[in-house]
């Protein structure tokens, strides 16, 4: 009767260790670290990733210019969007980050503007489509400039 119990037991022990394991991998969430500074300049361009993902995204800003004259945010469009077009109607909405509020639908994720020596975060799930989808700064130039990068999902 013992060696019944023993297969049953050690069956059951890894039956929950998977289990375990499987809920884990469901709530994993990918960081991803995104350093500016007074170069506009994102650290990172291009983020590949799984549909169905989750990533934060930490934006650090390592400048020295404070907030109104240097600021950065991280604005992650919808596939298909037109990034100019949202930079260009960015400058219109200084009073929201800089994130026009007629272009929200447009948007999948945001961090506000951070000024120099401050941080801030978003978790977001990847969408499901696969293709590549542009992340941006959108303070006044910033974009034109180059600061801008994607999202590829795969």
């Amino acid at each position: 009767m013992k060696t019944k119990i023993i297969p049953s037991l050690l069956f059951t022990v890894i039956g929950l260790i998977a289990s375990a394991y499987a809920a884990a991998s469901e709530d994993a969430v990918r960081t991803v670290v995104i350093t500016v500074n007074d170069n506009m300049k994102f650290s990172v361009t291009r983020i590949d990733a799984h549909a169905g993902e989750k990533i934060t995204v930490q934006l650090k800003n390592e400048g020295t210019f404070p907030k109104e004259v240097m600021g950065h945010n991280w604005v992650l469009l919808k596939s298909g969007q037109d990034v100019a077009a949202y930079a260009a109607a960015a400058v219109l909405a200084k009073d929201l980050d800089f994130q026009p509020k007629a272009l929200g639908g447009a948007v999948i994720a945001s961090i506000p503007l951070i000024g120099a020596h401050h941080s801030a975060e978003t978790t977001f799930t990847v969408p499901s489509e696969s293709g590549r989808y542009m992340f941006l700064c959108s303070f006044p130039a910033h974009c034109q400039v180059g600061m801008r990068g994607e999202l590829v999902v795969k």
